[in-house]
């Protein structure tokens, strides 16, 4: 596991609970000096938990020869950042997220050095592969950090308050996609006090959003509606994004605070809120956008920025689960021991013969590149 080099990423692909976890298995794990220290995770944890730590300084290169399995958080940046990558043994796994829709030139980097490598954003959604899925675990972070930013941000309470004053009334969200991001958005809400309400271009998503106290709002009446495919939203089409954004303005006019999350895997999120819409929010009232980084919900969000636009505050909020590393880190470690445990069972629990079986849909599902390994200990 080495250190990520991605500016603005704290998190890290092994904890020592996971350590402890593949080291049983019969893996042997080497971890570079200082990995963790910024998910919280000191070397002295790693040893304690039996890693090997290793100095990236001094003989980096025949560290990464041994190595059969390469953890990562960003394993793309890793792949085009560490050279060290050049010393892998054919067929050696890169593991980690690849941001692969559209990435050819990633793609054709690990060809050429016939690596194997599994995209985690890939992974498909099926029961077997719940306790694997990365996506969700930090999508579920997002949504929860999404609405403490907002709340933040917000110029009044969130829940109602009755004083010696008078009463106030409590704040109402908004919530825009009904996946794992925005029913934790809804969950932190209405935790705060918030009066929530939701869109989602499923009816389906209705019955997940009233069973934790929010509001749904039907989408439009149209003879064509997206559905899902794979656990994952469609695209919709112009003609309903046209429609929602109609009845989403009334809506907005009433909010103090939004969060935006509808996402649609390898394509540019659908703009759900243009300049117009915005005019019609109160001034003080606060945009989370967690779509940011796919070109964003909102127009006029930026990657990692707040701006004020017609007097609403603008958070374009695209690390959020690197805010909270440690609790981003142990999770995502455990998704990633779970998915390597599950290679090692179809390989006979043997970490020196660790096979990728191409007819299993779980490493099908998000294999990007692949090469036969030769042997190995991961």
């Amino acid at each position: 596991m080495p250190r990520e080099c991605r500016p603005g990423e704290t998190r890290v692909a092994a904890t020592p609970e996971t350590v402890r976890r593949l080291s049983a298995r019969g893996c042997l794990l080497h971890v570079e000096q200082g990995a963790g220290v910024a998910s919280g995770f000191d070397d002295a944890a790693y040893g304690e938990a039996g890693a090997q730590l290793i100095d990236p300084a001094v003989a980096a290169a025949e560290h990464w020869s041994q190595a059969d399995v390469v953890l990562a958080v960003q394993a793309g940046s890793i792949a085009q950042q560490r050279r060290e990558l050049e010393a892998l043994r054919p067929g050696s796994l890169l593991l980690g997220l690849l941001e692969p829709h559209g990435n050819d030139s990633l793609k054709q980097q690990l060809e050429q050095q016939r690596l194997s490598a599994m995209a985690l954003e890939l992974l498909p959604r099926i029961s077997r592969a719940q306790t694997m899925d990365v996506l969700s675990s930090q999508a579920n972070i997002a949504g929860y950090k999404a609405v403490l930013l907002a709340s933040a941000a917000l110029d009044r309470y969130v829940p109602m308050l009755m004083t010696a004053a008078g009463t106030i009334q409590p704040a109402r969200a908004l919530i825009l996609g009904a996946g794992v991001a925005g029913l934790q958005a809804l969950a932190t809400a209405r935790r705060l006090g918030a009066v929530a309400y939701v869109s989602d271009v499923r009816a389906a998503a209705k019955e997940q959003v009233e069973s934790l106290g929010g509001r749904f709002i039907e989408p439009p009446e149209l003879d064509q509606k997206p559905g899902e495919t794979g656990g994952y939203a469609q695209q919709a089409t112009e003609d309903f994004l046209a429609a929602q954004r109609r009845q989403l303005t009334e809506q907005l006019a009433l909010a103090d605070m939004v969060i935006c999350t509808a996402q649609v895997p390898g394509r540019p999120a659908p703009r759900l809120i243009d300049d117009a819409m915005l005019q019609h929010m109160r001034p003080g009232s606060v945009v989370v956008d967690l779509a940011v980084a796919q070109g964003g919900n909102c127009e006029g969000t930026q990657p990692g920025a707040a701006v004020l636009r017609h007097g609403v505050q603008l958070i374009g909020a695209d690390q959020l689960p690197c805010s909270v590393a440690n609790h981003a880190s142990a999770l995502y470690a455990r998704n990633v021991a779970a998915l390597l445990e599950h290679l090692l069972e179809a390989s006979g629990s043997d970490p020196t013969a660790l096979q990728l079986n191409l007819e299993d849909p779980i490493v099908s599902g998000c294999l990007f590149t692949h090469h036969a390994m030769a042997g190995a200990a991961a």
